[in-house]
């Protein structure tokens, strides 16, 4: 079982923003033509709905071994969209928002996680490429303060103190480990009680209900079921306010309209 948000599931998510807050957006999506691609490409146009055929004014895809990305982005500003949709990897996100200043191309643009690193992406894409507004969707807390996130590593018991210890736990590794080893597997074995079969661990994974995590955004919630094993099907966006990613507006359930 997965436990961070699937691609489809933030595909919804920015479609749930997008048909609340540009009704009339002209969307234009840039995707890798394999399956992370075509998987937050489906959450997108799944997200949408009937209106997806009339929001989505071009879909361009692209080659992991193509050298860059520039007619597509061109084709897409040719295109009158207003919204970005950004699937690429790293190498790719940066020709893309570097291009697209080199046009005069300003939408509204959604970058996916997988690209969404200050470091691997947003600072080599220069600043002047980030002018506007950039989004994305966030679940767990690294965009709160250190003391608000040494709040929610208390909330784990005793093994706070060892990584209290190693510095600020910033490292999103470090607390996806603390969130699914610690917290998630021990109110499992909670609700299994004197049985430990594996049959029966599996039985209770498949059924979290509402459960909430200390390092998760305040609202998010784990809910599993023996039909439904992705874990996390709620985010928040954010906006890089040209050094951070800002979290703003409220949390967006991806299968909830």
């Amino acid at each position: 079982m997965g436990f961070q948000p699937n691609y489809q599931t933030e595909g919804r998510v920015y479609a749930s923003y997008i048909l609340k807050n540009f009704p009339d957006a002209k969307v234009g999506i840039l995707y890798q033509n394999d399956d992370y691609g075509k998987d937050y490409l489906k959450g997108m146009e799944d997200g949408l709905g009937a209106a997806a055929s009339k929001l989505i004014v071009l879909k361009q895809s692209y080659e992991v071994t193509d050298p860059t990305i520039d007619s597509q982005i061109i084709n897409l500003k040719n295109a009158g969209a207003n919204v970005f949709f950004n699937v690429t990897i790293p190498k790719f996100a940066v020709q893309a928002i570097k291009k697209a200043h080199d046009i005069g191309w300003k939408p509204t643009h959604f970058l996916n996680n997988v690209s969404s690193s200050l470091a691997t992406v947003l600072k080599p894409a220069g600043s002047r490429g980030l002018q506007g507004p950039h989004h994305r969707a966030v679940h767990e807390g690294s965009h709160r303060s250190a003391v608000e996130q040494r709040q929610g590593l208390h909330g784990l018991g005793g093994v706070h103190e060892e990584v209290l210890s190693r510095g600020q736990p910033r490292r999103p590794v470090q607390r996806l480990r603390l969130q699914r080893g610690r917290s998630c597997m021990t109110q499992v074995l909670k609700q299994c009680g004197n049985d430990l079969s594996r049959e029966n661990i599996m039985k209770q994974a498949a059924n979290l209900k509402d459960f909430e995590l200390p390092l998760l955004l305040p609202g998010i919630k784990i809910n599993t079921s023996p039909t439904d094993h992705a874990p996390i099907e709620q985010e928040q966006l954010a906006k890089f306010d040209g050094e951070r990613w800002v979290l703003f507006g409220e949390i967006f359930d991806a299968f909830r309209k």
